[in-house]
């Protein structure tokens, strides 16, 4: 019995196959060619499959949801949804204040009976997070002829707003997809999954506005 085993042993030893390396690459002695194209297969994607260009940080970390005409026509706006359930919220491109001539030309938090800007959320129990609706203001957009409401579009607790459009509101004109953010939402989950059928994707949207 002792002698099967050991037989058996050497036989499987025999089989185990022999690793070298080829051409900076590790590839199984014997299958030449062959095993080189199969492990280059497999560490390296195909060309064709690769999208046109990479897909922006936006893109990769978050889910990208839009609300357009939110209380009034072409009041556009859109959601990112973070996995933690973050959602930042600001104008998508087909909101109309971009159709005033000179674009946006000031942004004022202080709307309804606070200015948003000095909601000062602290800790991790985000302390001092007030709770709105989705329709509750969250800043006027100004411009040379007019102003705007940005809304929040989900219910949810402002965590906070982004305080650079006070001093730089051209960034809502040259980058409101980043930088030119309004204010960053925490829902809850509940309350997510109950507005999300009504948000548009990407691709809808795009669509809907000929983008």
């Amino acid at each position: 019995m002792t002698g099967q085993i050991a037989d058996s042993i050497a036989d499987q030893e025999l089989q185990v196959p022999v690793l070298v390396v080829k051409d900076n690459l590790v590839v199984v002695d014997g299958e030449g060619d062959d095993g080189e194209k199969d492990l280059q297969e497999l560490l390296m994607p195909n060309v064709d499959d690769l999208p046109i260009s990479p897909p922006s940080a936006i893109e990769f970390n978050f889910v990208i949801y839009f609300v357009p005409d939110f209380t009034k026509p072409e009041h556009d706006q859109y959601i990112y949804r973070h996995a933690n359930g973050l959602c930042v919220i600001g104008l998508a491109a087909g909101h109309v204040a971009f159709k005033d001539e000179g674009g946006v030309t000031s942004v004022d938090f202080n709307v309804g009976k606070s200015n948003r800007s000095e909601i000062k959320v602290t800790g991790k129990r985000k302390r001092n997070a007030q709770h709105f609706e989705s329709n509750t203001a969250l800043c006027k957009i100004c411009t040379n002829n007019t102003f705007y409401i940005a809304r929040c579009c989900i219910k949810g607790s402002l965590l906070e707003v982004n305080e650079r459009l006070i001093k730089q509101p051209e960034l809502l004109n040259t980058a409101a997809d980043r930088e030119g953010y309004i204010a960053i939402i925490m829902p809850k989950p509940a309350d997510w999954l109950k507005s999300k059928a009504s948000f548009l994707t990407f691709d809808e949207y795009k669509k809907l506005r000929q983008l």
